[in-house]
């Protein structure tokens, strides 16, 4: 699983998003895609009597959660109380197909690999079951580039066959259904080429009272309730209202009674289900199915319902239930034990301003002298400060390492919430605990070291003390203040719901959707795996992997979605 608390990694992934803004508003690929591919035809499934199609989404991180949802889904069958659900033949992936940046190197190792591994091509097979993909913002780090040679190129995802020319698509199904795959790029607006490609199929292919289920890269109805001022919901509205339903364009009569009857989303790496009733009383599902393969997000953040725009949402279902979501955030105490990198960076950035500190004094003798002979529990706790303030005061490169501490822990508040006020303090007082630990570890092994062990200041056995002292148990303590501080958000402040769940990268919860499409309408199965299996060996051989391991327990999340 990715780490995502090293401090290289951050680096590197701050450096790929400034970059994919730049893509995005100067080398937008998606208009390159429009006018190498004037064709403006759906890919036509209507001719099937029935059709299985499977949906999973946020799938290219650790490979036993990755490899474990790839095998389930390469089975010919599922049972689930008793029924057999037959393997998609369709397969949709509903973005982050890697993480944690789209290099064509961990493209290979975090989702190729695995899904060749589990369903491997077969020679002449006619029945290979097609594949549509969708990027998420980890996709469009690059600007689409390995994306677009993935799954654009009528390339082979093991025995899924690519059949997308365009980083969308829409899929024209049996009984006078649709689903159609919208390209938000980086929560921002849909691009025109795109607009015209879809207003197109709605316009001339679209059939009065058509049925069409929506797949998008974020769960936009979640965001909006997070934070009020996130329109995202608004473009995903605009785009049903004014390209599907023609609304004020010659095609608007014809188009009036087609209804959404199902949104599919993942980013958020967990299941979740909203039932939406809107003002003329039609329900939409609003389903979040982001479990393929990267750590968990929580559910307990969840609000139980919701007005997207118009209209009223209740949340129907989640996988982890809420308590089992507040119980795993709990893992956020033992921070240190899941990001030996942060306590690195604590603890030699500790280090480094002790160092400078030492460097010069503007008492005459040396700080860590000064500082060794004062004691916090003796009435001197107000010499200790004045003695650290005179210090610092004059002291520009330490001042500038204490405001980077805490103005860096103080912007890396959420405040998505809308509790601004209540989550800046929080973070205020984070950042100032974080300071306050490092004056106190400063003390503390000073008066240790030299005025307990009676040890020289410049003695080479002194310094290696103090700063196996400082790394470790100063760092470990501030990943702990860390740790504690992303619990209490996650917990009572409803925030860091990302930041609070990729701290420990669980690997289990994981679940995709098996859709099944008839006359009578549709069924949509939720397979949900509480835990994953750890135990896979490669069976084969290098080129051919097969890997083996303990069975693997799934089930239904809830009773299958039935939509008439």
């Amino acid at each position: 699983m990715v780490n995502w608390y090293d401090p290289q990694q951050l680096a590197f992934t701050a450096v790929k998003t400034v970059i994919s803004g730049i893509f995005g508003n100067f080398a937008d690929r998606r208009e390159t895609q429009a006018a190498l591919d004037p064709n403006m035809e759906p890919y036509d499934y209507s001719d099937k009597p029935e059709l299985w199609i499977d949906y999973i989404s946020d799938l290219g991180d650790g490979f036993n959660p990755t490899y474990t949802m790839a095998h389930l889904m390469a089975q010919e069958s599922l049972e689930v109380d008793g029924q057999k659900i037959m393997r998609g033949e369709i397969l949709i992936m509903g973005g982050d197909e890697v993480y944690p940046t789209p290099e064509r190197e961990e493209y290979d190792n975090r989702l190729k690999g695995p899904y060749n591994a589990a369903y491997p091509w077969i020679e002449g097979d006619q029945d290979r079951p097609g594949l549509f993909a969708l990027p998420g913002n980890h996709d469009w780090y690059d600007g689409l580039t390995n994306f677009l040679r993935l799954f654009c190129q009528s390339r082979s995802l093991g025995n899924w066959h690519s059949k997308q020319r365009r980083s969308y698509f829409a899929l024209k199904l049996p009984h006078n259904y649709w689903l159609i795959g919208i390209d938000v790029q980086l929560n921002a607006d849909i691009d025109f080429p795109q607009l015209c490609y879809f207003k197109e199929i709605a316009e001339h292919d679209f059939t009065a009272k058509d049925k069409i289920i929506l797949c998008t890269a974020e769960p936009s109805w979640v965001y909006k309730s997070f934070d009020k001022k996130n329109n995202s919901h608004e473009r995903i509205k605009f785009f049903i209202d004014k390209i599907l339903h023609g609304k004020g364009d010659t095609y608007e009569e014809k188009n009036k009674d087609i209804q959404i009857t199902a949104i599919l989303t993942g980013d958020l790496h967990h299941y979740s289900r909203y039932e939406e009733i809107d003002l003329n009383q039609q329900k939409c599902q609003l389903i979040t199915a982001g479990g393929g393969g990267a750590f968990m997000h929580p559910t307990h953040t969840l609000k139980a319902s919701i007005t997207p725009v118009e209209g009223y949402a209740k949340l129907e279902t989640t996988f982890p239930p809420a308590n089992a979501s507040r119980r795993l955030s709990l893992n956020n105490i033992i921070f240190p034990y899941y990001s030996l990198t942060m306590i690195l960076f604590f603890g030699v950035l500790h280090l480094f301003t002790t160092w400078i500190l030492q460097v010069w004094s503007p008492r005459g003798t040396n700080f860590m002298e000064q500082l060794s002979d004062l004691s916090l529990f003796d009435g001197q706790f107000q010499e200790i400060l004045s003695l650290i303030f005179d210090s610092i005061r004059v002291n520009p490169s330490v001042l500038a390492l204490n405001l980077l501490l805490f103005v860096g822990i103080l912007f890396f508040t959420d405040t998505s919430s809308g509790k601004g006020k209540w989550n800046y303090m929080a973070g205020a007082v984070h950042g100032l605990l974080h300071l306050i630990n490092l004056y106190f570890f400063i003390w503390l092994f000073c008066r240790w070291n030299l005025h307990h062990l009676e040890m020289e200041v410049s003695n080479w056995k002194q310094i290696l003390l103090f700063s196996g002292e400082m790394i470790l148990i100063g760092g470990i303590v501030s990943a702990i203040l860390f740790g504690i501080y992303l619990l209490f958000s996650i917990s009572l402040l409803n925030n860091h719901t990302t930041e609070a769940s990729s701290s420990f990268r669980w690997e289990g919860y994981k679940n995709f959707l098996r859709i099944h499409l008839t006359k009578e309408g549709v069924t949509i199965y939720p397979i949900g795996v509480k835990k994953v299996v750890k135990n896979w060996k490669n069976v084969g051989s290098e080129d051919h992997p097969k890997f083996e391991g303990d069975p693997i327990n799934y089930s239904l999340i809830e009773k299958p979605i039935k939509i008439p």
